[in-house]
């Protein structure tokens, strides 16, 4: 300790006390593992060194959301309370306390976490949604160019035997556009192979099916997307910035 600049002094209790402080500072005011004889045995080996680090870990705290509700509905003060009561009544606090208790909601971080899981749920299902719609409008768009294509194979056919004649183009134009527009979706394919007709139903019947599924989820989904998100909105307006900035800070001392 001297070495490390610390003054010394002894008697009843030892005390230390550094170039920057101005009283000494005893042992044993420190706390358990302190004193002189718990030091000395830690150095002889004969007890462990305690992790403080460990030991000052308080245990996370959280507050009951319906306790700051109510604190601050009797207050009724403060620039958060009148913001949400310009917008909303008592009543609708009653059906977001409801809310909260019967889905055990009462502590805001679990709250949180819900209303942010439930959104990556309905997003999921959302973009689920329109991948398969998407995919159906493309399996629909061309069934009718492979059906069309086969309507007009014969018009297209006799056309190259005339020499491509520009009187029978003109007989026959909107079957012949209808050919082109076919194969040059074909010639586009990703996969170069033409799936057939049967393939096509199959796989849109499927998409079909699933996507009538995910429906069913999403519309349940939404409804409680729109019942956690409001609650949410609700106590955040009510509780203000003071709540966010306390809640803030609690979180940056628990870690």
């Amino acid at each position: 300790m001297k070495l490390a600049g610390y003054e010394i002094k002894t008697g009843k209790h030892i005390s230390f006390k550094s170039e920057n402080q101005k009283k000494f500072i005893r042992l044993r005011s420190l706390g358990n593992g302190y004193s002189e004889e718990e030091i000395k045995a830690v150095i002889d080996g004969k007890k462990p060194l305690i992790d403080r680090k460990k030991t000052s870990e308080k245990p996370k705290s959280h507050v009951n959301l319906l306790v700051d509700i109510q604190a601050k509905l009797q207050t009724g003060k403060g620039a958060g309370y009148e913001r949400w009561a310009k917008i909303f009544n008592l009543k609708q606090m009653a059906q977001t306390i409801n809310y909260l208790t019967e889905n055990n909601l009462l502590v805001y971080e679990d709250l949180e976490k819900k209303a942010q899981n439930i959104a990556d749920n309905f997003n999921q299902l959302s973009a689920q949604i329109k991948a398969a719609e998407k995919r159906m409008t493309e399996i629909a768009s061309l069934k009718t160019h492979i059906i069309n294509y086969s309507k007009t194979r014969e018009v297209y056919t006799a056309y190259r035997k005339s020499g491509y004649s520009k009187k029978f183009y003109e007989e026959h134009t909107t079957d012949l556009l209808l050919h082109k527009a076919a194969k040059l979706v074909f010639d586009n394919l990703e996969n170069k192979k033409l799936p057939t007709v049967k393939a096509l139903q199959m796989e849109y019947s499927e998409l079909l099916s699933a996507k009538k599924k995910a429906y069913t989820k999403y519309h349940s989904v939404k409804k409680e997307k729109q019942n956690i998100l409001t609650a949410k909105a609700n106590v955040d307006r009510l509780l203000g910035e003071d709540f966010e900035s306390d809640r803030k800070e609690k979180s940056r001392e628990q870690r």
